[in-house]
Parts: C-alpha cells; sequence; structure tokens
C-alpha cells in the first residue's frame, strides 16, 4: 500500500526539476502526477489523469454499496413472499445484491466522473492562482525520504499534506 504526498510547486520548471529529482530517486513516473488548472501550459510532465482529477473511485465505491445493499434488501423482500420463496430460493438475494452493487458502482462512477476529486478541494485556491499541484505516491518506507529530498532542494515547493488511504486505483 501506498501513500499519497502532495505538494505545492510555483511554476512549470520547479515541477521539471523535482520530476528529475524523483526519477533519480527511483520513483517510477506513473507513481507521480501533476495537476494545473485551465491554461497552465505543464509541457512533458506527467499530467493527473482521469482518477486522480475527478471522483469517480469515491462515486463508484459509495455506488457500491449503497447498489449492493438496495439489491440485497429487494431480494430478501422478494423472498418474505411465501409462494414466490418456493419458486425463486434465498440465492435471489445474492444476485440481487451483486446485481445492485455492479449497477450501482457503475451509475455512481459516471457521476463521479463529472465532480473534481473531493480529496483535492483544499487545493483549490493554489490551482486557481496558477500553482501546480505534484502528488507522489511513495511505500511507507520512503515517506520522510522523499518528503525531505524535495523540500531540501527544492525550498520553493510548499508542502500540502499526506493522505494516509491511497485510492484503489491511483
Amino acid at each position: 500500500m501506498r501513500r499519497r504526498l502532495y505538494f505545492i510547486l510555483p511554476d512549470r520548471a520547479s515541477a521539471e526539476a523535482i520530476e528529475r529529482d524523483l526519477l533519480l530517486a527511483r520513483i517510477d513516473d506513473h507513481h507521480f502526477h501533476f495537476m494545473a488548472r485551465e491554461g497552465v501550459e505543464l509541457g512533458t510532465l506527467n499530467r493527473a489523469n482521469l482518477l486522480q482529477r475527478s471522483d469517480i473511485v469515491h462515486g463508484s465505491e459509495l455506488g457500491l454499496m449503497a447498489g449492493g445493499l438496495t439489491g440485497a434488501l429487494a431480494g430478501l423482500g422478494l423472498y418474505l413472499f411465501p409462494r414466490l420463496a418456493e419458486v425463486i430460493g434465498m440465492g435471489v438475494v445474492l444476485v440481487l445484491a451483486v446485481l445492485g452493487a455492479l449497477i450501482g458502482a457503475w451509475a455512481a462512477g459516471m457521476v463521479g466522473v463529472s465532480i473534481p476529486n473531493s480529496r483535492l478541494k483544499g487545493f483549490e485556491r493554489a490551482l486557481e492562482a496558477g500553482h501546480i499541484l505534484l502528488m507522489v505516491d511513495v511505500p511507507p518506507a520512503r515517506i520522510d525520504e522523499i518528503r525531505e529530498l524535495i523540500l531540501a532542494h527544492h525550498p520553493e515547493a510548499a508542502p500540502g499534506g499526506q493522505e494516509t488511504r491511497l485510492p484503489a486505483f491511483p
């Protein structure tokens, strides 16, 4: 399991220098992402993709739980009808729970695509001011090392905090 570190960078030159340092520290380029507001040129920097920018993962998780619970309750409701219970059996509860979870995850994920990532709410002001957000996913044993590397070599980078739980699909 990895942890996500956040840093706010003033400009693209700083972001490119940090990118080189992270690569030299053997952090694969698919473990760090840069994000900026529309109009800020990122050049060849590894841009944050849809999973990092939107709330699709959070939405899908909620939809999975709500859909699974709804499906299970619907299956239980059908099972409680005596004549119907003889025909369909208890398996209908499991089938409808799985079906409800899949439909709920899909539907809520589609809604989550259009919503900005709720984990990045604290960085909105910095992004609107033209700064660049760096998200670095590191193993727990290297958190202090990477944080110190970035702050020691790049005093212009402002630490933005650490996320203790990385999304399922980083």
